[in-house]
């Protein structure tokens, strides 16, 4: 685990990312563009010194990620967020099937979450009942600026999403992740819009909404609707990076997202692979606001807020028992391989 200030930090990264953007993967212009986005971001934000080439970039494998998620304990769980992309990618962009490959492996290391798109009518919900019954997936992805043929986006407040809400209810699969923040080329940027979760969350609230990226670049809208929502919580994919290079910014974030939601609805997500929480999680949890927006927000990121964001929040919303995990992590296949027994505090084996 992390450790600050002699005091342990169990990190859970909610959002992560096994994708296949290989050449002869691309079947559509939009899947380079979309690509070399994702490089640009990881460029502007990543350290020199961290910074992957494009080839690497582009398919980085399950092995190399489950070293960087969890190798040197910056990481102790991660949350599987799958994004589709089928127009742009042959075999999709990172799909809950590849994902399930690396989970099944290490199922005490990950959660495994699903998606679904209301564009696809019937089969699709038939395809999020065949998610549920094989995977028992809790949560599901949607990526409502996903092109489907000619259309370029979909909205969660339309009556066919309502349907699929419904579905999830249904099903139990009470967690619901949307990316809405920046727009990635060649995809559009209103498509993103933070606006429908507001009728969403109404209408269902026994469903847990997770913005992802906080509704960056429309902070104002998202921690307005947040505030009046208190099923809505907000991803900090994207919004993290900002520590490295622009810490004023992430400041300003934190004490708006801190003002409105409180500590308790704030979750930490790297976006791996567009980062790599081996830097990040040490960025994050060193980050600190000026004197002025201490003022003006009348928080602190003390080390009691930082150990919600960085793990009690998504582990209350997924159910995970944060001190039975650490017991299973004394041993477990992760711990053997890289050895990680010292950061669970592997049990003395002379003890009786």
């Amino acid at each position: 685990m992390y450790q600050q200030d002699g005091e342990e930090i169990f990190v859970i990264d909610g959002h992560v990312h096994l994708w296949d953007a290989r050449e002869e993967n691309i079947v559509h212009q939009g899947g380079e563009e979309f690509i070399q986005c994702f490089y640009d971001y990881h460029t502007g934000f990543t350290p020199d010194e961290r910074e992957w080439d494009l080839d690497e970039y582009r398919y980085y494998g399950p092995e190399r990620m489950t070293e960087d998620l969890f190798g040197n304990a910056a990481a102790d769980m991660a949350v599987f967020q799958p994004t589709y992309l089928t127009d742009f990618y042959d075999e999709g962009f990172n799909t809950i099937e590849q994902n399930a490959e690396l989970a099944e492996e290490y199922p005490e290391r990950f959660v495994l979450n699903g998606t679904f798109d209301p564009r696809d009518g019937e089969e699709g919900l038939e395809y999020l009942e065949q998610q549920k019954e094989q995977y028992d997936i809790e949560g599901v992805k949607v990526y409502t600026a996903e092109w489907r043929g000619d259309s370029k986006g979909w909205r969660l407040d339309s009556d066919e999403a309502f349907e699929f809400l419904e579905k999830c209810a249904d099903l139990g699969i009470d967690k619901i992740h949307a990316h809405k923040g920046p727009t990635i080329r060649p995809l559009n940027r209103d498509a993103f819009d933070v606006a429908d979760i507001d009728d969403a969350a109404s209408s269902f609230p026994d469903l847990e909404f997770v913005v992802e990226h906080v509704g960056l670049p429309r902070l104002d809208d998202f921690c307005w609707i947040a505030a009046q929502e208190p099923n809505v919580y907000g991803g900090l994919a994207v919004a993290a990076p900002m520590a490295q290079n622009r810490p004023r910014k992430f400041g300003e974030i934190m004490g708006e997202l801190l003002y409105w939601l409180g500590e308790d609805r704030i979750i930490f997500g790297s976006d791996y692979a567009l980062w790599n929480p081996d830097w990040l999680v040490e960025t994050v949890m060193n980050a600190e606001l000026t004197d002025e927006q201490k003022d003006e927000y009348g928080i602190e990121l003390s080390t009691d807020v930082m150990k919600k964001i960085m793990g009690e929040n998504v582990a209350d919303l997924y159910d995970i028992d944060i001190e039975a995990k650490k017991e299973q992590f004394r041993a477990d296949d992760v711990t053997e391989e890289f050895g990680l027994g010292d950061h669970y505090g592997a049990p003395d084996a002379t003890a009786d």
